[in-house]
């Protein structure tokens, strides 16, 4: 591989930019349900801003997916930073006001931010080879190492900014983290599509999403990210009512997103090497070996281990799911299919992150484990059965 190469400099560029959206990300994750509870008129609705968030993202990545198609995917992504970086000083304005409202429109604006942000992976695989193209992705989403390790760190750094005010200074970090992305995207160079492509729909979507291959990858894709968003929303809540201190949750959950970010160095290339159907297989043992640890156990070390393998999971489930949806579709098409695609995907995560914290105080932690039980054995089957699907075909 060479920077020369213009899909290998895509990819390193948009890694650097995945790196600095998901580092936004997950300081937005961490101050926003606590400033909502300053905000809030009742703090039973300190996590509505972060369910507007979700709730964003997944209604705005058709749309930012149709939207590239006609504007090209620098422009594309330059209009979804500007987007994230209004709403990160619309939060300064909200803490600074009191303004709950204005605060869950600022959430809003940055989840919409995100439904752009999530096509980076396939905007990788867009000028890349057949061969390159699992690698592409993969090394895009291994960016989030880097966030995994800096979020974290810039939120303790920025919380106190504006002390007694608190929390402005995580949205100001917020927003000059996005804004860097800006001097990256410029350098991208991914072709525009051409008026003949744009004026070509393809194939009816409703006939697209009834092949095997869409709708195995789909399938694998909205298990292994709606599973992971379901046992890792509760998991901060298990271990404080097993009477774990705040900073070994942190410490969990910030081994999980290593799990689920760094095997994102190789997967693409396990993928070139085993198959992407194996892959996602062992995506699907992951899960099945967190869900038997997380059984076993409420010490720290099965949270440790079993979050790190869920973490794992998500990315041979996520990446595998997006390299077999891109053998889906042709290229007129590609725009409405991946926006459809992850449309379904964090449809699956927006259900999850709304319904973990219910049913683990209702009805407890190994009854959130057992949820995901038959969706990952569900997947394990269809998987197995479309992988004999191939091979009898390939003969």
């Amino acid at each position: 591989m060479s920077l020369r190469d213009p899909s290998v400099k895509n990819v390193v560029l948009l890694a650097i930019c995945q790196a600095l959206s998901m580092s936004g990300m997950i300081m937005n994750m961490t101050v926003t349900a606590l400033a909502g509870e300053t905000l809030a008129p009742d703090p039973a609705y300190a996590t509505l801003p972060l369910a507007f968030q979700f709730t964003a993202t997944m209604l705005t990545t058709m749309p930012a997916a149709l939207y590239m198609r006609h504007v090209g995917r620098r422009l594309g992504f330059v209009t979804g930073v500007l987007i994230g970086v209004t709403g990160a000083f619309i939060g300064v304005s909200a803490i600074f006001s009191g303004n709950f409202l204005l605060f869950c429109l600022a959430s809003m604006l940055i989840g919409s931010f995100q439904g752009f942000a999530v096509l980076y992976r396939y905007a990788a695989a867009d000028t890349a080879s057949d061969s390159f193209r699992p690698r592409a992705i993969s090394l895009v989403l291994a960016g989030g190492v880097v966030a995994a390790l800096l979020g974290p760190e810039l939120t303790k750094a920025s919380y106190d900014w504006f002390a007694p005010i608190m929390f402005a200074g995580s949205f100001v970090a917020i927003a000059v983290v996005q804004a860097l992305s800006l001097v990256f995207l410029a350098f991208v160079q991914i072709p525009r599509p051409s008026a003949e492509s744009r004026a070509e729909s393809g194939r009816p979507l409703l006939e697209i999403a009834r092949q095997p291959t869409f709708l195995v990858a789909v399938m694998g894709a909205m298990v292994g990210y709606g599973s992971m968003t379901f046992v890792m929303t509760a998991t901060p809540l298990a271990m404080e009512d097993c009477g774990f201190a705040f900073h070994d949750s942190a410490m969990v959950i910030q081994w999980h997103a290593v799990g689920m970010f760094a095997p994102s160095f190789f997967t693409g290339s396990l993928i070139n090497r085993f198959g992407v159907i194996r892959i996602m297989l062992t995506g699907v043992f992951a899960y099945l070996l967190c869900i038997a640890i997380n059984f076993s156990g409420i010490e720290l070390l099965q949270f440790f281990s079993a979050l790190v393998l869920l973490g794992i999971g998500w990315n041979f489930l996520f990446i595998g799911g997006t390299t077999l949806l891109t053998e889906s579709y042709r290229p007129a098409e590609r725009a409405k299919v991946q926006g459809f695609g992850d449309f379904l995907v964090f449809s699956a995560s927006t259900v999850a992150a709304f319904s973990s914290g219910y049913v683990n105080h209702n009805f407890g932690w190994q009854a959130v484990n057992l949820g995901i039980l038959p969706l990952a054995v569900a997947v394990g089957i269809a998987l197995i059965w479309y992988g004999s699907r191939r091979r009898a075909a390939a003969a």
